[in-house]
């Protein structure tokens, strides 16, 4: 029966159903709020997510950022210490697809060198009447991929007498392009090392306060509140400072990632400590409790997933943090040295204004290191935003 308008006594027309009305009746549901309310937390989280548009071009970003890094010889044109004499400062090459008006593929043109003899800067005029072709898969520097396997395929490069550079090169004549992508793999491997050593500590040390309370912690608390109060640039100069100049490259790198760790877990474990007061006093805790289970039993299976979400939107927005402690550490000369090469060690060679001056693309590594925290930032906001699916958008 369709329902009938009627006129009610403040004027206004109400439409009123005539059919019998069950109370015990379920309500209808159309597939997609059964296919809402029948799905799990996780993928909740996934379709949360995914409406982020944001986030998500963010999230693909960063892994095409990471599969490079993961395979820098590959994508590399040169090798990380490979050097051209003849090239020393040499500026950017860019990418031209038409000659003369003619379609010939990507190119760039030639460069005449010349040493000005006043200013003595080395000069480098385009020249219009080279052109060098770029070849894609082709065989390069043999390389060694993970130190394992013997490659040497590159994605690009130039013909066998002519080198392409397109983000210039150094003041040793290397490739900065090449350089950038073998740093990559240094500094973001760094922030995922750091945000899972800080991530251990803060989540043991703040689970332990939040669950056993009193003594335990009173002290965690007044521990990183001693943390928090000093200055971060002179603790990381002066811990930074401790490492002996004889250590290898290696122990080098994972002493600052433990120094990295080491400062940020304050913030991760208070966030624990919260959650653990609210969540152990929780019917399914003291049922745990009953059944004899032990507290780290407690902590690890029951506590720590039921807010397993937030921890790893917290390491999202961290890691961006470590990319920039070791950016800044290996900049000021006391971070990461060479023959490691990462973004900031690169930066540290641009610190002479003058040659910033006259050779601008040293400064190339500030473009990944600004890009890479942009979209770690929005995608720990989609993962924010995704860790409470049932919030109103």
């Amino acid at each position: 029966m369709t329902d009938q308008p009627r006129q009610q006594s403040d004027g206004q027309w109400h439409y009123v159903s005539d059919a019998p009305f069950d109370p015990y009746e379920e309500p209808a549901i159309s597939a997609g709020q059964e296919r809402y309310y029948m799905a799990s937390q996780w993928r909740l989280m996934w379709w949360r997510f995914c409406d982020h548009r944001v986030a998500v071009v963010s999230a693909i970003f960063l892994a095409a950022i990471y599969f490079v890094a993961l395979f820098a010889e590959f994508f590399a044109p040169y090798d990380l210490n490979e050097r051209n004499p003849r090239a020393i400062y040499h500026p950017p090459q860019g990418i031209h697809l038409f000659h003369e008006g003619t379609f010939v593929g990507p190119f760039v043109y030639g460069r005449d060198y010349a040493l000005n003899m006043e200013t003595l800067k080395r000069e480098y005029t385009v020249n219009r009447d080279i052109v060098h072709q770029l070849h894609f898969f082709c065989r390069g520097t043999p390389y060694r991929l993970f130190g394992v396997i013997d490659a040497e395929r590159r994605l690009f490069c130039g013909a066998e007498t002519a080198k392409i550079y397109l983000a210039g090169t150094d003041r040793l004549g290397r490739d900065m392009l090449s350089r950038i992508i073998h740093g990559a793999r240094i500094s973001l491997t760094i922030g995922l090392f750091g945000v899972a050593f800080s991530m251990l500590l803060g989540i043991a040390i703040g689970g332990m306060a939040g669950y056993f309370g009193g003594w335990v912690d009173y002290a965690v608390q007044r521990i990183i509140e001693v943390l928090q109060s000093i200055p971060t640039i002179p603790l990381w100069l002066a811990l930074a400072a401790i490492m002996p100049v004889t250590w290898s490259p290696i122990a080098v790198y994972f002493a600052i990632t433990i120094i990295l760790g080491l400062l940020d877990w304050t913030g991760l474990a208070r966030a624990v400590r919260s959650k653990l007061l609210a969540l152990r006093e929780e019917e399914f805790v003291m049922a745990a409790q009953l059944q004899g289970a032990s507290p780290r039993r407690i902590i690890s299976y029951h506590l720590i997933p039921n807010f397993m979400s937030h921890l790893i939107a917290s390491a999202t927005i961290a890691i961006p943090g470590m990319i920039l402690g070791e950016t800044a550490l290996s900049f000021l000369g006391l971070g990461l040295r060479p023959p490691i090469t990462s973004w900031g060690v690169l930066l540290n060679e641009a610190q002479n204004i003058s040659a910033v001056v006259l050779y601008p693309w040293l400064m190339l590594p500030v473009v990944p290191v600004v890009l890479v925290i942009l979209a770690f930032n929005f995608m720990g906001d989609g993962m924010r935003d995704a860790a409470d699916p049932y919030s109103e958008t």
